[in-house]
């Protein structure tokens, strides 16, 4: 299946998670190299590996990344993998979502991660207003690209992202809501609320966790 249609957009949120003197960075999902770019602009010493499944994506990020890796991370050998080590920050830029078994390759990477060390990563969030609204009229068909990628594999939500770190073995030090103007969210949030109470959830929270596209956010080991 073809992966998420390439772009030369980087994610200015997880570039704002990344300090400024990294030694050396693996992006799990490299695509046009763009984030690559822009950081090496501003730290141009930093070693930059990308790992990329499609090899049209991996040939292209290569004018960015100091090596790329062309490949399935989930099924990389122990000694490719033991190579990738250490490193001072893991990148998932909307990657995770994308793998069979998210958990596992976390635990894996802990296993080798220096406690100094850190995961960045985007997440799209399930929980997300028009979801909601594409499940409550039986809608919910996969699409080339966005919350409904056909290739996304697994699927989040605030609640479930801090699980997913915490039963890895790490501590989510920085989060924060990627949220974009979607005018027709606001017809939709009063019906968010009502459910929520009908159900015995929380309202409010149902609402603050129904209006982010995507959760960024910053982990390290335990």
């Amino acid at each position: 299946m073809k992966q998420t249609p390439i772009h030369d957009n980087f994610n200015p949120d997880i570039l704002r998670f990344m300090p400024r003197d990294l030694k050396r960075i693996v992006e799990v999902g490299s695509s046009s190299g763009a984030l690559a770019r822009t950081y090496r602009n501003a730290n141009p010493d930093c070693e930059y590996i990308g790992i990329e499944i499609d090899p049209g994506y991996a040939e292209i990020s290569r004018r960015f990344c100091t090596d790329v890796i062309f490949g399935n991370i989930e099924s990389m050998g122990d000694e490719a993998f033991a190579k990738l080590f250490p490193s001072d920050c893991w990148i998932f830029g909307d990657a995770l979502e994308h793998l069979y078994d998210p958990w596992a390759l976390l635990r894996r990477i802990r296993r080798h991660l220096p406690d100094t060390s850190q995961i960045i990563a985007c997440i799209p969030d399930a929980q997300h207003w028009s979801l909601q609204v594409l499940l409550n009229n039986g809608q919910f068909r996969y699409q080339d690209q966005g919350l409904l990628d056909r290739t996304h594999i697994r699927w989040f939500t605030r609640t479930t992202i801090v699980e997913l770190f915490e039963s890895t073995g790490y501590k989510i030090v920085e989060g924060l809501p990627r949220i974009f103007d979607e005018p027709d969210r606001e017809k939709v949030l009063p019906a968010i609320r009502a459910m929520a109470l009908a159900t015995g959830a929380q309202p409010q929270q149902a609402v603050d966790d129904a209006i982010p596209l995507q959760w960024v956010v910053k982990a390290v080991p335990a």
